[in-house]
């Protein structure tokens, strides 16, 4: 597999965090972005019937985000430039724990294989901001056991996490692009 680990960036966290947020103020800035698995994922599910749901099929919906990262991991490399995942290959090994479900081996695989740069910048809980709707059922509680999940297996997986600060877009936007050396 091609190494471009070091301009492939991963902004993670709980969901409600501000994360989507700052990956549209990143392309606004001109910068190529992956969009979240799990949204896209529910989007189509709930749009033909599919039982890949959280509220329905934990496991079936972990593969379908592991293969949706995979393939915005691949896709990335026709890039020339830096790229920002909003999630990526590890938050599926950290869904599947906070579920108490089995992480398979071939996950686990996919997560050491492909690679992103050393720095993970970090979206923390923020009452404040979060919400729910149609897509995001989880509770604030919810949100805050994500969290933890998944920079707990960015960290094992050894990655340097940076965390946001709870700030304007503007701030959030300044921090990545200086702690990625864009600047």
């Amino acid at each position: 597999m091609q190494d471009d680990s070091d301009r492939f960036f991963v902004l993670t966290g709980g969901p409600g965090s501000g994360k989507t947020t700052l990956i549209e103020a990143l392309r606004t800035e001109g910068f190529a972005t992956a969009p979240e698995a799990g949204r896209g994922i529910i989007r189509d599910q709930m749009a033909i019937g599919g039982r890949a749901l959280p509220w329905r099929d934990r496991a079936v919906f972990a593969e379908l985000m592991l293969s949706w990262e995979l393939r915005s991991w691949h896709a990335a490399h026709s890039e020339t430039g830096p790229v920002f995942f909003d999630r990526g290959a590890p938050d599926t090994i950290g869904y599947l724990r906070l579920c108490g479900l089995p992480v398979p081996d071939h996950l686990t695989s996919a997560a050491r294989k492909c690679r992103y740069a050393r720095r993970v910048f970090v979206a923390p809980p923020w009452p404040e901001i979060f919400t729910q709707d149609e897509e995001r059922k989880q509770t604030l509680d919810e949100a805050e056991r994500t969290f933890r999940s998944v920079t707990g297996i960015y960290a094992e997986l050894g990655y340097e996490l940076v965390a946001l600060p709870l700030a304007p877009v503007e701030e959030r936007l300044r921090l990545v692009i200086d702690q990625a050396g864009l600047r």
